[in-house]
């Protein structure tokens, strides 16, 4: 396995936002649940959250109709779903991917500035020409990626179905080029075996997560069971009871008999692991330690934009949800639905 020549993708610090708690009190919170509950039904619209985003949002969408869960289950249940006008509560290519699956529909997010580090750190012309320079290998990227490097890709992947795909690949004899997250490619390349070359993104959350520092956590609780998301760092992984995606991490919550679990994914899905395992405990996993810097502390600032008070705007004043409309231009879109495609019908078969 390899890796390109080009400069390491990983943000620098100043290009995360910084992102200060919106504290609300128990009664204007229930009041703007209300009203947002309210105005979701008046515009005739389906709110779908991300696992990440802010409980109160994930519940709203639950308790009004719509959708929590990872990103390509959120725009397959936007496709599905009878509404024309579908509120997405994530980061950026969520949204995108979304309108990609559905271009007959209105898709707005409560502020576009919620973007992705792996998004970000992939932009389309540079890796263009990287592409250009491997004609021989098959394009392979992480649903973490905008409509323009979809659009490049034979294939579209999501840390669910990831291993699945390269493995197949790998079984036809493809060599593989792989963006833009570089753990997650190791990670896939480890398992498979696959020829694999890669783009060095990474995600500003998962590679916090240290290794070191995990180590003596699990000596704390030496019961508990360590689940761990495939885009942290491969040191964190092998000391993983489970890897997997968003939703492999709530199966493996669920089904492994511990009731201490350590976890190294974004804290945003504690809320749903509370919920669905009312007597076990989550502890986050360390983003402490040598070298560490905590740009996200567990929790993308990204994804922290999701507010309840944008959300409530972005249904009441119809100038700013103009502001926030997702378009995908058709002939790209086109395109990008190719490879979304191609995953689909691998899963569907």
């Amino acid at each position: 396995m390899s890796t390109h020549s080009l400069p390491d993708y990983t943000l620098p610090a100043e290009q995360v936002p910084l992102v200060e708690a919106c504290e609300l009190d128990f009664g204007e919170r229930d009041e703007l649940k209300a009203r947002i509950a309210q105005r979701l039904k008046r515009l005739g619209a389906t709110l779908i959250a991300h696992y990440y985003v802010d409980g109160d949002i994930q519940d709203l969408a639950e308790e009004t109709g719509g959708y929590v869960s990872d990103s390509l289950a959120m725009a397959r249940f936007g496709r599905d779903c009878d509404s024309d006008t579908l509120i997405v509560s994530g980061v950026r290519f969520m949204g995108e991917t979304a309108k990609i699956l559905s271009p007959q529909k209105q898709v707005f997010m409560p502020t576009l500035q919620a973007e992705c580090s792996l998004d970000l750190g992939c932009p389309p012309d540079e890796f263009a020409e990287f592409i250009a320079q491997h004609p021989d290998r098959t394009v392979v990227v992480y649903a973490n990626t905008s409509a323009q490097v979809k659009a490049l890709s034979d294939w579209v992947v999501t840390s669910s179905c990831a291993l699945e795909i390269v493995s197949h690949l790998k079984d036809q004899g493809e060599k593989i080029l792989w963006a833009p997250d570089q753990h997650l490619g190791r990670y896939i390349q480890s398992q498979t075996q696959a020829d694999m070359l890669l783009w060095r993104g990474a995600c500003v959350v998962h590679e916090e997560f240290k290794s070191q520092a995990l180590i003596d956590l699990c000596k704390v609780y030496p019961d508990a069971a360590v689940l761990v998301h495939p885009e942290s760092p491969t040191a964190v992984i092998e000391l993983a009871d489970a890897v997997g995606s968003t939703s492999a991490i709530i199966k493996a919550a669920h089904d492994l008999p511990n009731n201490i679990f350590i976890v190294a994914t974004d804290r945003g899905i504690f809320h749903k692991l509370r919920q669905l395992n009312p007597g076990k405990r989550f502890i986050e996993a360390p983003t402490a330690g040598d070298g560490a810097t905590c740009r996200s502390c567990a929790h993308c600032p990204w994804m922290a934009m999701n507010e309840l008070r944008t959300l409530d705007r972005l249904l009441d004043d119809s100038s700013y949800r103009a502001q926030n409309e997702i378009h995908v231009d058709a002939d790209l879109g086109i395109r990008a639905k190719l490879p979304l495609d191609r995953m689909l019908a691998f899963q569907q078969r």
